[in-house]
């Protein structure tokens, strides 16, 4: 079942509390972003940027995908980080978040599929909102008309 955290309670995850989410962030973290067309994580991060967020594409492979710098990994983004969207396995989540609360991002959002218990403890802890399980770009299609 899809949760999010919010200021230390796990409650089921709300339209309103994504729909807020969405409209405050500027900037997202897409790790896992991938140049290949079969794969979710680089057509996410290319819808997110037609949406009119500044998107940080964030794999050590690559370069750049579709035409933006990639990263390295969170900690090497210059700007301030409001989401975290993971496509990552779930096994591989738990040093994501680590880095994403190093750097002081708002939340961790986990594409479909991707669940850690371990790891939205940890965010929860401190202090971040997380998103697991959904996917950012189905719900930005219905929730942000």
């Amino acid at each position: 079942m899809s949760k999010i955290i919010n200021e230390g309670k796990s409650v089921i995850t709300k339209d309103a509390d994504i729909r807020l989410i969405l409209s405050s962030a500027k900037t997202i973290a897409v790790v896992g972003a991938s140049p290949k067309p079969w794969r979710d994580s680089g057509s996410i991060a290319m819808f997110l940027i037609e949406k009119g967020y500044i998107v940080y594409p964030v794999n050590p492979n690559y370069q750049e995908v579709y035409g933006v710098k990639c990263y390295p990994n969170i900690k090497s983004i210059p700007e301030k980080i409001d989401i975290v969207d993971i496509f990552r396995k779930s096994e591989e989540v738990e040093p994501i978040v680590d880095e994403a609360i190093s750097v002081g991002a708002k939340c961790v959002w986990m594409q479909l599929g991707v669940v850690n218990e371990r790891a939205e403890s940890k965010a929860e802890s401190a202090g971040l909102k997380v998103i697991m399980d959904r996917c950012i770009a189905i719900d930005h299609r219905v929730l942000m008309r």
